[in-house]
C-alpha cells in the first residue's frame, strides 16, 4: 500500500493504519480537516511518530500531483 501505511485483515479489519500501529490513516486527515495540527494529532496518537505524519502527506502530495 506505502511505506508508512500498511493494511491487514488483522488489524482493523482491514482499515488502512501507520505501520506498527492500529491507528486509522484516515484520523490524520479527519484531524486536520478538523483544524487540528500535526503536533495535536501526534499527542492524541503517541505511537505515531513525525516521520510517519510527514511521510503520509507527502506520499498523498505526490499521489495528487502526478494525477492528470
Amino acid at each position: 500500500m506505502s511505506r508508512v501505511v500498511t493494511q491487514s485483515p488483522e488489524v482493523l479489519g482491514g482499515e488502512p493504519v501507520f505501520a506498527g500501529t492500529r491507528v486509522p490513516a484516515k484520523s490524520l486527515f479527519d484531524h486536520l480537516e478538523a483544524g487540528d495540527s500535526i503536533q495535536q494529532f501526534l499527542e492524541g496518537f503517541p505511537s505515531v511518530k513525525r516521520e510517519q505524519v510527514i511521510a503520509l502527506l507527502e506520499e498523498s502530495r505526490a499521489h495528487v500531483l502526478a494525477a492528470p
